[in-house]
């Protein structure tokens, strides 16, 4: 089932300022819990992550229906991308080296801000890119 495409652009933005923060502060726990979006994303789909929930149960409401949908797959492999540079930056900032932490996190807020801001998925361009590499091989 298709999803709209709001959605994912809604959770990019929440994720752009919970990195964005973690970036300021070095908090180790806000990246902990956007790790656990991350995984909840990757692993149920948009759909079922917090912003997820948040955008259905709040901002659809007041937004209205969509008008536009997409495959839930693109996103939920982005969602994955974000988990490997969301433990990446865990891994630095709990364990070191510090830079590790700050490139991993600013590496994941780019791409969440080029997704909230021109609706431009790294991650969505990925999975095309994978699935039509493996399709020419196969």
């Amino acid at each position: 089932m298709d999803i709209d495409v709001r959605g994912p652009r809604f959770g990019a933005a929440v994720t752009t300022l919970v990195l964005a923060v973690v970036l300021i502060t070095g908090s180790v726990w806000l990246l902990a819990w956007q790790t656990l979006c991350f995984a909840l994303g990757a692993a149920g789909g948009v759909r079922r992550s917090p912003y997820g929930w948040l955008f259905r149960t709040v901002v659809r409401p007041r937004i209205g229906q969509p008008t536009e949908f997409e495959a839930p797959e693109p996103p939920r492999f982005a969602q994955a991308v974000g988990l490997v540079f969301a433990v990446v930056g865990l891994i630095g900032y709990a364990v070191g080296p510090q830079w590790l932490g700050l490139a991993a996190t600013a590496c994941a807020l780019a791409a969440a801000f080029l997704n909230a801001a021109f609706a431009y998925c790294l991650g969505c361009e990925a999975y095309l890119l994978l699935r039509r590499a493996t399709a020419r091989v196969g």
